[in-house]
């Protein structure tokens, strides 16, 4: 099982490093994808850089079961700019496999032009670009292959909804006990 993760500069680190923490912690190998010409991406509040697996225009994506889009500011918005992070997203979800946004992330996906009409929830930030969406006024909302999260103090439970949707229950059952979240 494999899921892509794409970074950009100025990604926010919790939003960024729960779902890899999460995803590896039940056996999903996780690619840190670099958007931007970098393999070193700086983090929102230049908190840390983080190094990346592979280039964005070096990577293939097809063996991915999840492609996950962490926010920050200015980090959705560089993800939003990329052709090729539209191009992704738009096959991913056009092929069924899961794609997971969260804080300013989900208009990603409106830039993209996926996903309309479904329901969906953000950070209050950028309620104003999601017209189109049915907008839920949740943590974490799941609407077929797609999961969106509000912000930063849900990424746990965002990490753990993706991870849910890619390992059976009994990897799931242990990693929450681990995590003690049960």
């Amino acid at each position: 099982m494999k899921a892509y993760i794409l970074i950009a500069e100025g990604f926010e680190c919790m939003e960024t490093l729960s779902p890899i923490d999460v995803l590896h912690r039940a056996g999903v190998e996780v690619v840190r994808v670099a958007v931007g010409g970098s393999l070193v991406v700086r983090s929102s509040h230049d908190l840390m850089s983080l190094e990346c697996d592979v280039l964005i225009e070096e990577c293939d994506f097809e063996d991915g079961a999840a492609l996950i889009l962490p926010g920050g500011n200015p980090g959705y918005i560089n993800l939003r700019n990329s052709d090729v992070v539209l191009r992704v997203v738009r096959d991913y979800y056009g092929g069924g496999r899961l794609v997971a946004a969260i804080c300013g992330a989900p208009t990603v996906l409106a830039a993209a032009g996926v996903a309309r009409g479904c329901r969906v929830t953000c950070h209050a930030s950028v309620v104003a670009e999601m017209r189109g969406y049915n907008l839920v006024d949740s943590k974490v909302v799941e609407d077929g292959n797609l999961i969106t999260a509000a912000g930063a103090g849900i990424s746990i439970d965002f990490a753990l909804a993706i991870a849910n949707r890619l390992v059976d229950s009994e990897t799931m059952l242990r990693v929450q006990q681990g995590m003690m979240v049960i």
